[in-house]
């Protein structure tokens, strides 16, 4: 098994941390012998889109002979997902949505005609891109202190 595990936060602390790896050490009392390829957007933040990347983003032109080094990044993080069995990544919730941090991410990861196509029913995967049979987004919202404080994770 491969697990993917991704940190969000960027407070070494935080619940959402500690979920994370509450989730990892259960997969590992399952599947000893899995292998887990850390991502932490938290402490080590992606660039959000550079020009050379929305560039070579911007038509099927550009992205046929795409800029040198353009689409280097997003083809790492592809490839970490598609080495995936499991995903788990941990994050806070920031305003009532995700950090900028993880919008970084899922920008690099969807990439048409890479991880997903162009239809006229809309957006969608493309098949066995993705092997993942499981991802999970434990996120945590609130100190645990609080009486409004919510940790919950869903598989999604």
């Amino acid at each position: 098994m491969n697990i993917l595990h991704i940190d969000v936060s960027p407070r070494q602390e935080s619940h959402s941390r500690k979920l994370s790896a509450a989730m990892v050490e259960m997969l590992l009392e399952v599947a000893s012998g899995a292998t887990i390829t850390r991502r932490d957007v938290g402490a080590q933040p992606l660039p959000h889109a550079e020009a050379d990347y929305a560039v070579t983003l911007s038509s099927p032109v550009t992205l046929a002979a795409p800029l040198q080094g353009s689409l280097d990044l997003s083809e790492t993080l592809i490839r970490e997902v598609e080495a995936a069995d499991v995903i788990v990544i941990g994050t806070p919730m920031h305003n009532f949505t995700l950090p900028s941090v993880l919008k970084a991410w899922i920008d690099q990861v969807l990439r048409v005609d890479r991880t997903m196509k162009s239809t006229p029913a809309g957006k969608v995967g493309i098949s066995g891109i993705v092997r993942c049979s499981s991802a999970s987004l434990p996120a945590a919202s609130s100190p645990a202190s609080e009486p409004t404080s919510r940790i919950f994770s869903r598989r999604i």
